[in-house]
């Protein structure tokens, strides 16, 4: 039998280990991006590496998230990223440029390597071929300094599209469809590989949407096969000559066999608070909405934006709506105004807003309490748009348009009682490749003069010490399941300009479940945290260990724990522990004391026994750690490791 793509690429990259589902490898990552919130720390880690220069083909670093610079902070965070980027060999795009995810596709992304990136939709890139992969900045320092990427081999899924869309529905509705099948825990350990003759009706951006959204399924990734659609879009981007074919076998085995018919699917929306709370729209049809927003690094390409102009021409957006675009690339918007779709946008009413993730992450545009918002981005975990009790809902640009029109969430197909015809999925005809933005790194006999400038906020991590032999405190906080990055290290703009400054944006963690947390976890001298299934869910950003970390959290229990965040915690030397009975969570409430004996010894075991002293009861627990995890969480993390390694090559 032949070897399917993931495998191919795998196996190209593969460093050590077996390729057998759930036994651990490591691959060369050829391309590492990293963003300006989860850059500062990936740099700081690198810098405390000793190195001199990046070791790996391509590394950028992307100004997106902190664009409108509300604070000082925000602009030391980035004149740190730009001249660390010169002297170290990082590319860097500059604040408003776009969302890193598609400028790196649309001047860096090459068919058939690897990518890892510091933010959780770096899986954007599959679209084209890629194996890119979302990871925490102190994996992410290791692969600028050379060091391979460590994970579990994953499952491979085979997701054979068949059909092709009808009009009005999208490839947004494809990811949507599979969410609600799969649930946002239905991916861990597997990457998502979509074959199938419907594959040849998406171009390259549709097949974007799908990858950079498999993220929400809790996959390690998903591809597509780089074919001709992808060589048309590399010649659009005038790169035709990075394009290089990446197929299957026609014979290629896979772990699992999902059958999607395209032609059945229909618009869809996840009502709050999660990506696969997911029903066709016409269920949820008619509830009055008053804010609407199409854009983020899902939605916001020319291909999604050039649809809502041509839905919005003539027309206006309701008199009760605020609508507004974030565009994923300052290059896409500048062909789009040439163009005059921008014009046919702002004359309709509609907010054409930054090139940056901007509200998505809950930087601006903070919805009223009680009010709804429909959203054509990635996640709407609550309490992320910025509001704690908000209620957002994910849809298609299509459907988002059409609910801007009525001031009700509307299924885009009521469009045509109208007269509005469903648009095509277009690609831009051609985007420059002069990016004025991009700003590169010096050559390496210029940068050995340069020096780093560093504001009052750049503080570099702290280092926990080697792990104690035995831990003892009380659990600081009982949470729910399917808790996010964002519940623990929330994301918005009074908190961001600190993501740099690891003592202060530690007063927030939890800060929207208990205001209260940081000081009682500084109180007590730090503790434990219970959670559910599927603990630390969503962003990549390694600040929800790295910070609890600094409060004096030991380590969490969980029913399940998220890929990225499980990593995190080994990496800061937090114990990732999931309960052998999931029910007894229900024997452990907040305020407990627990101890743990043996520590050392039950890492190795890769079990331990945790004593709740308050109730006079045990609890078995498992840690599931490789041979290498196991060493850099009795070192006290990955950084500890690294350093007590002392090795003059590039770190493991």
């Amino acid at each position: 039998m032949g070897t399917n793509l993931t495998r191919k690429i795998l196996q190209e990259h593969l460093v050590s280990g077996d390729m057998t589902p759930g036994e651990t490898i490591s691959i060369r990552i050829d391309q590492v991006l990293v963003q300006d919130l989860t850059g500062t720390q990936a740099f700081l880690h690198f810098e405390a590496m000793g190195l001199e220069r990046v070791r790996c083909e391509v590394a950028v670093c992307f100004a997106d998230h902190n664009v409108l610079q509300v604070k000082p902070e925000n602009m030391e965070d980035h004149i740190y990223l730009m001249t660390a980027g010169k002297k170290y060999g990082i590319w860097f795009a500059k604040p408003a440029s776009g969302i890193g995810h598609q400028i790196h596709l649309e001047h860096f992304a090459v068919p058939g390597k690897t990518a890892l990136g510091a933010d959780s939709h770096t899986p954007h890139c599959g679209g084209i071929g890629m194996i890119a992969i979302g990871a925490g900045g102190m994996d992410v320092a290791v692969a600028m300094g050379g060091g391979p990427y460590h994970l579990v081999m994953p499952r491979v899924v085979n997701v054979q599209l068949t059909g092709a869309l009808q009009p009005w529905c999208t490839a947004k509705d494809v990811i949507l469809e599979l969410l609600r099948r799969l649930t946002v825990r239905g991916g861990k350990e597997k990457v998502f590989e979509f074959t199938g003759p419907g594959i040849h009706t998406l171009n390259a951006q549709q097949r974007v949407t799908i990858t950079n959204m498999g993220t929400e399924l809790g996959a390690t990734t998903s591809i597509f096969p780089s074919d001709d659609a992808t060589r048309e879009y590399f010649r659009r981007l005038g790169r035709e000559e990075d394009w290089r074919e990446a197929l299957p076998d026609d014979d290629a085995e896979y772990d699992e066999v999902i059958d999607l018919d395209m032609s059945a699917v229909e618009p869809l929306i996840a009502e709050p608070s999660l990506p696969d709370k997911v029903v066709p729209v016409r269920e949820a049809s008619g509830r009055k909405v008053h804010q609407v927003m199409v854009g983020s690094c899902t939605n916001g390409s020319y291909t999604d934006l050039q649809a809502v102009a041509k839905i919005m021409k003539g027309r206006r957006v309701h008199p009760e709506v605020s609508f507004f675009i974030h565009p994923a690339s300052l290059m896409d918007l500048k062909l789009l105004a040439e163009e005059g779709y921008v014009a046919d946008l702002i004359s309709a009413g509609v907010n054409v807003a930054e090139a940056t993730c901007g509200a998505c992450i809950g930087s601006g545009h903070v919805p009223a309490p009680g009010t709804v918002s429909v959203r054509a981005i990635n996640r709407n975990f609550q309490g992320r748009s910025g509001l704690k009790d908000d209620a957002v809902y994910l849809a298609s640009s299509e459907t988002a348009a059409a609910t801007a029109i009525r001031g009700v969430i509307t299924d885009p197909r009521d469009l045509e009682e109208e007269g509005i015809e469903a648009p095509t999925a277009e690609l831009p005809a051609r985007i420059n490749q002069d990016n004025p933005n991009l700003i590169p790194p010096a050559p390496p006999e210029e940068a050995a003069t340069m020096v780093v400038e560093r504001g009052e906020n750049i503080v570099p991590a702290p280092v926990k010490g080697a792990l104690e032999p035995s831990l003892s405190g009380n659990v600081l906080l009982k949470v729910d399941d399917d808790i996010s990055t964002d519940h623990i290290m929330p994301a918005s703009a009074d908190i961001l300009a600190y993501r740099s400054n690891i003592p202060k944006i530690s007063e927030f963690v939890f800060h929207r479940l208990d205001p209260t947390f940081s000081e009682q976890a500084k109180a007590k001298g730090g503790g434990f945290i219970v959670g559910g299934l599927n603990y630390g869910q969503g962003s990549s950003r390694e600040h929800a260990a790295l910070a609890p970390m600094f409060l004096g959290v030991k380590g969490v229990l969980a029913k399940s724990l998220a890929r990225i965040h499980h990593a995190n915690l080994i990496n800061f030397g937090l114990l990732p522990m999931v309960f052998v009975s999931p029910d007894d969570l229900d024997a452990i409430e907040q305020g407990d004391e627990l101890a743990i004996d043996d520590v050392l010894e039950g890492v190795d075991r890769g079990r331990l026994t945790v004593q709740n002293r308050t109730k006079g009861t045990t609890i078995e627990v498992t840690l599931e750690l490789t041979e290498r995890q196991k060493e850099i969480l009795k070192a006290g993390g990955l950084l500890s490791h690294t350093r007590a390694r002392g090795s003059d090559g590039p770190p493991d």
